[in-house]
């Protein structure tokens, strides 16, 4: 994923570090040790900001990475994660941190975002939160690693 946050900070000019940052954190809230709630972006979130006082851009996307609040609303903590950490108006910016996490399997090779999908509904289930939260969000991936994809294919390349 880390892979991704590199090829795609091409195109954000000044936020590229802080994508790189993201991707490289946004799931360290699976962290056992960290797991307050189980909703790892908000226990990562948190954990981020209180206990490394981290850039509230960086916290903010870890929070609401690939479309958390959808996730959030079936976990009843919409709420919460709305209130502490406001989605970042940067829309490429949070764009591409979906594109990394989307495109990027559990094991760090790359998919495609419609793979990515079917592997966690296969992973988790129809049924669960996260199946649930997938299937809903899925468009909105699509449409974002979409964006993402349109605007690096519209890059000089180098030669």
């Amino acid at each position: 994923m880390v892979e991704h946050g590199v090829e795609v900070s091409q195109v954000l000019g000044k936020g590229a570090s802080l994508l790189v940052a993201a991707a490289t954190l946004h799931d360290v809230g699976y962290a056992p040790r960290l797991a307050v709630t189980g909703f790892h972006p908000l226990d990562g979130a948190r954990f981020l900001r209180d206990e490394h006082g981290a850039d509230e851009r960086l916290v903010r996307l870890v929070a609401n990475h690939s479309f958390a609040l959808l996730e959030a609303e079936e976990r009843g903590l919409r709420e919460a994660l709305e209130a502490e950490f406001p989605l970042l108006e940067d829309q490429l910016l949070v764009d591409a941190l979906v594109y990394c996490d989307m495109t990027t399997t559990p094991d760090g090779e790359r998919t495609t975002a419609g793979e990515r999908v079917a592997e966690i509904r296969g992973r988790y289930g129809d049924d669960s939160v996260v199946g649930r939260f997938i299937r809903r969000a899925a468009p909105e991936i699509f449409v974002a690693v979409g964006r993402v994809e349109g605007t690096l294919a519209a890059q000089p390349r180098g030669g």
